[in-house]
């Protein structure tokens, strides 16, 4: 009767690799998600020679810019000043009710 516990026993434990093979199973899906995610972002490095530009917190202060040209990456930031610079006035442009636009110089 002893010999029947024992082996009742034997069959229930678990054999360690078994769980690090679902460990590694559940790494492999993590690594496809994370390359899914790398290939869909619009900076991907790896992408073709394409121009693509991120703009960030369009028309606020804090605006940022980023524009991606073939393997180039530029990034541009606002200083938050509205009209920083050196110029001058030109001129006026009205909006006509037809949706056309009219330039007057100065």
């Amino acid at each position: 009767m002893s010999r029947l516990k024992l082996n009742i026993l034997e069959d229930e434990d678990d054999d360690p690799i078994a769980s690090t093979v679902n460990i590694i199973d559940v790494f492999l899906v993590v690594i496809a998600v994370l390359l899914v995610i790398l290939m869909s972002n619009p900076i991907n490095p790896f992408a073709t020679e394409e121009e693509v530009i991120v703009i960030k917190n369009p028309g606020k202060p804090n605006m940022e810019m980023l524009i991606k040209e073939g393997t180039e990456l530029k990034h541009y930031q606002s200083t938050g000043e509205v009209g920083e610079g050196q110029g001058s006035k030109a001129g006026i442009t009205y909006r006509m009710e037809d949706g056309s636009m009219i330039y007057v110089p100065e």
